[in-house]
């Protein structure tokens, strides 16, 4: 017994020193993005343009790296079938999907704007709400489409015109109709779906930024200070899904490969836009959101792959 305990003590020494490692971890990625989210509110009162950059900003270096971990996703589900060419049985799939929502883009824009937020709020309320909540997760994923529409109907069609490269005085009247719909549903919500407190208290902080900051500057927000840390922590805590990411630490370097990627293949579509826009903060937009959206369909569908797998 006393050799048995001798021999545990070291291993229990390790295991403390590693939660201290991933505690100190999250607590510094906790600190940056809070300092993060003052910046944020406090370029709210800059011009428009410096605004945007901010914002743009803060989506793609906070942001866009959730996204790039599903390559780690992607490695346990192929690796056994495919070993070695695990990476371009994925990545060829992958990119060609997000080239086929970019020329989308160009071919039909307004429908690809519709269709991009029926599935951002999906995806939003699936990672919001969990799995087995379909009323929850449509009230929840919508918050962040709809309210905009609500509170700042004209600068979201400004933000957004921009991004589709269509004129938009007004938004259009089928998003305006969703949102009011939505807004309906939601009350319904609240008063028979007895939710959460903490859900509460989430959805009013939610709908207090976007009342009180600039569409895009609040959706931001939400996607770095929500949506992006809560997919990154549910990589972590899922033994299955990505096995060598059982850190935030760990998430992010496993991130960067395809975060570097994703850089060089936003700089190699700049030229392509930079004709059709008015300056570089309207065509940095208009790439950022297209992009997004792009890689939002194939990181969907592999999310859903990887959730079936995973299943007994």
């Amino acid at each position: 017994m006393a050799a048995r305990a001798s021999v545990s003590r070291p291993g229990i020494a390790v295991g403390v020193r590693r939660a201290r490692i991933r505690s100190s971890g999250t607590q510094i990625l906790q600190g940056a993005a809070g300092l993060v989210g003052l910046g944020l509110v406090a370029s709210s009162g800059l011009p428009r343009d410096a605004a945007w950059l901010v914002a743009l900003t803060a989506v793609i270096g906070l942001g866009v790296p959730h996204g790039a971990l599903d390559g780690a996703v992607a490695a346990p589900l192929l690796r056994p079938r495919w070993g070695r060419a695990w990476f371009p049985v994925f990545a060829v799939p992958y990119l060609g999907l997000a080239g086929a929502v970019l020329l989308a883009w160009q071919l039909a824009p307004l429908a690809t704007l519709a269709a991009f937020l029926a599935i951002s709020v999906l995806h939003f309320g699936t990672e919001d709400a969990g799995s087995g909540r379909p009323f929850e997760a449509l009230v929840r994923g919508g918050l962040p489409v709809a309210l905009p529409a609500l509170l700042h109907p004209a600068a979201t069609a400004r933000v957004f015109a921009v991004v589709a490269r269509v004129p938009m005085p007004e938004l259009p009247g089928w998003w305006s109709a969703a949102a009011w719909l939505w807004l309906a549903l939601a009350a319904a919500w609240l008063l028979v779906g007895r939710p959460r407190p903490a859900v509460l208290a989430e959805m009013a902080v939610l709908a207090a930024a976007f009342l009180a900051l600039p569409p895009l500057t609040a959706f931001t927000l939400y996607f770095i200070g929500l949506h992006a840390p809560r997919h990154m922590r549910a990589l972590v805590r899922d033994p299955m899904k990505a096995p060598g990411v059982d850190t935030m630490p760990r998430a992010v370097r496993a991130a960067l490969p395809i975060f570097a990627l994703t850089l060089g293949l936003g700089a190699g579509l700049w030229p392509l836009y930079a004709a059709g826009a008015p300056d570089a903060v309207a065509n940095l937009l208009t790439v950022t959101l297209r992009m997004l959206s792009a890689l939002t369909v194939p990181h969907i569908l592999l999310d859903h792959l990887a959730a079936r797998s995973s299943r007994p």
